[in-house]
């Protein structure tokens, strides 16, 4: 997950990749006290694996702050999405 977003923030080297892990860790720390079920929040899944990376690029640290708030604006849009989901709000059966 790290490299695939450090691809989408156009970041290369390893400099910011604590900070970026972070984000990440922040990313699906929130959509779980949200209500998305933990066992939903796999790096693999495309709709969680984006809403991942839209929270990061809000986050990160653009100098227009549009950027930042359009960004963010898509990442409660998809947040709200997915708790609204039973597919996303129920535990896997095992």
């Amino acid at each position: 997950m790290l490299q695939d977003i450090k691809n989408s923030l156009r970041v290369s080297g390893t400099d910011l990749d604590t900070e970026i892990q972070d984000l990440i860790d922040a990313a699906k720390s929130d959509l779980i006290l949200s209500g998305v079920h933990q066992d939903k929040v796999k790096d693999n899944d495309p709709l969680i694996k984006r809403a991942i990376t839209v929270y990061c690029k809000a986050n990160f640290g653009y100098d227009d702050p549009k950027i930042a708030e359009r960004f963010e604006q898509s990442y409660t849009s998809l947040k709200h999405h997915l708790t609204l989901s039973g597919e996303y709000t129920v535990g896997d059966e095992e």
